[in-house]
């Protein structure tokens, strides 16, 4: 074998050993991409699931209480309203003048029940938010608020009509209920501003506080309400954005694309 031949055997050598080992790059890079690609598709399911989860988990919710409103108003309601009748009855045909006294505070107590128990079926039933515009629900939130008297909660909004479906309602709705109560309860706050805003393509809601704040890195029993608040918005599509410090009040905004509530 000749020199020449060896130089030959030596360039195909180190040819293949070129081939090969841009083979095996090429193989890791894809199987790196392949792995990525299925780790998205994986968390894009997850998420895909928890939103389906959570969707059905409102919808539960929603038929739960309406079907314990319906119960409370066709059965114990109708038990109580029997009662009440007996009571009545009985003060009627009594011979011992001395117990109509007790036969009526037992009347009262029933019948207070009784419209306590009707107030509480009409809540859990009432399609209040199905039937009311956004700025309204809110507004509407913010006067219960104010109606506590331990803060002053302002409301500003450039929205006069606003179509949005219920479950998109429904959370925003909770949303500003959380962070009142939140606020209310944890922050000795002295002012709240709620306020929200849109266009076309876009809804904004913000609400700040000017209490005390906290760092957000060290989140203990708030954690809970925070994280659903952010499930429920990604839930329809928006973004969260929370902002706090100890001293400096607390900041969340919201954004929401109305193109596809449309």
């Amino acid at each position: 074998m000749g020199n020449t031949e060896i130089y030959y055997y030596i360039i195909a050598g180190g040819i293949l050993l070129f081939i090969l080992m841009v083979g095996i790059v090429l193989f890791i890079t894809q199987y790196r991409k392949r792995k990525l690609l299925h780790i998205k598709e994986t968390e894009m399911l997850n998420e895909k699931h928890t939103a389906e989860l959570l969707t059905t988990q409102l919808e539960m919710q929603t038929q739960t209480m309406q079907y314990i409103g319906r119960e409370i108003h066709d059965n114990v309601g109708q038990k109580l309203t029997l009662a009440s009748l007996y009571t009545q009855q009985l003060a009627y045909e009594n011979k011992a003048p001395q117990v109509n006294d007790t036969i009526e505070n037992i009347s009262n107590i029933i019948n207070e029940s009784l419209a306590e128990l009707r107030q509480l079926s009409k809540s859990l039933t009432d399609d209040t938010i199905a039937n009311t515009d956004t700025s309204t629900l809110i507004q509407q939130e913010c006067d219960k608020a104010n109606d506590v008297k331990k803060c002053h909660v302002s409301f500003r909004s450039n929205i006069k009509t606003l179509a949005l479906p219920y479950q998109s309602k429904s959370i925003l709705v909770r949303i500003v209920q959380e962070f009142l109560q939140n606020s209310m309860k944890h922050s000795n706050c002295k002012n709240i501003l709620v306020s929200l805003n849109g266009n076309d393509t876009i809804l904004q809601l913000h609400l700040q506080d000017d209490g005390q704040g906290f760092d957000t890195a060290t989140v203990t029993g708030k954690g809970i309400g925070l994280s659903n608040m952010k499930k429920r918005t990604e839930l329809i599509g928006g973004t969260y954005s929370l902002d706090s410090l100890p001293g400096k009040g607390t900041q969340l905004n919201i954004e929401i694309p109305l193109t596809q509530h449309q």
